[in-house]
């Protein structure tokens, strides 16, 4: 018995860029070796595995799975499965569903245009702060100077679902010169909650754009990903909890994956009410190819 499956460019609006996703369906028979295996043959940052085209509860069951290992949430596998959800399961508009995974139920609420999903956008749950780090350890991990660091804003570990090390970098010039060791990051994020980081820039490529961000995933067994709803998303609430615009409100266009040749496009919308910070990240998502996996 062969398994649906699907090809995505999630985070973008056009084919062969954003972040890359194989979506596979009717997988409840299938052992989380298989899962295993099938995520490394892909290669991809993640893929995901659908139970079932019936809804539990009130959503449906979702796997999500990086080429080592499986991870409780990730933004352009949440995306891209609500997507093929909808165009393949589902086949009418519906204003929202729900992915039930590892870290819990996840909303994904749809956009419209001309029949297909538009844009896309998941409400993250509430962002946890951890610890601060050390500039000169990160500066020296990153490869870049100590005053390429903007130090008005702490580096932190930070979760909304997948917990990521942010960095506030100053220009752009910096984001694009850090060069991580992977065996330092390694034993660096070793006793860390966090095992990836996110370094950003309010200098851009494209002038629309709010935020420059690299990704690096070398944990993952990806030394940089193209496009991170979940690294975003914990940088929606840095910013909103550190004012970094002057607000509690946020409305972002974040730029990703220049320098892996995968141009991406994320937007950002968090608000800080009393001690909550709610955080949705937004994007589109293009299908490549489908097929069945035998």
């Amino acid at each position: 018995m062969g398994y649906p499956f699907y090809i995505l460019d999630v985070f973008t609006a056009e084919k062969y860029t954003g972040n890359q996703l194989a979506v596979f369906r009717h997988t409840a028979p299938m052992s989380s070796d298989e899962m295993q295996l099938i995520a490394r043959e892909m290669n991809f940052s993640e893929s995901t595995f659908i139970h079932s085209d019936l809804e539990r509860g009130s959503g449906f069951d979702v796997r999500i799975f990086t080429p080592g290992e499986e991870v409780p949430f990730a933004g352009h596998p949440t995306l891209g499965t609500a997507y093929v959800i909808q165009q393949e399961i589902i086949r009418r508009e519906v204003p929202s569903l729900t992915l039930n995974l590892k870290v819990g139920p996840i909303k994904v609420d749809l956009e419209y245009l001309a029949g297909r999903p538009h844009m896309m956008w998941m409400k993250q749950i509430p962002p946890i702060f951890w610890r601060r780090l050390e500039p000169e350890g990160m500066a020296e991990l990153l490869g870049v100077a100590g005053e390429d660091i903007d130090h008005r804003y702490p580096i932190q570990e930070v979760s909304t679902g997948l917990p990521f090390i942010i960095v506030p970098l100053k220009p752009l010039a910096a984001v694009k010169k850090c060069r991580p060791d992977t065996k330092k990051l390694l034993q660096y994020v070793a006793g860390l909650t966090a095992k990836n980081i996110l370094v950003f820039s309010p200098e851009t490529y494209r002038a629309e754009n709010n935020f420059n961000v690299r990704v690096f995933t070398d944990y993952l067994g990806i030394p940089e990903d193209p496009a991170t709803g979940s690294a975003n998303g914990c940088l929606a609430a840095y910013l909103v909890k550190y004012r970094y615009h002057g607000s509690s409100v946020l409305v972002a266009r974040v730029e990703q994956g220049y320098e892996v040749n995968r141009p991406s496009l994320l937007s950002l919308r968090a608000n800080e009410e009393g001690d909550t910070i709610h955080v949705h990240v937004g994007g589109q998502a293009v299908l490549v190819a489908k097929g069945e996996f035998i």
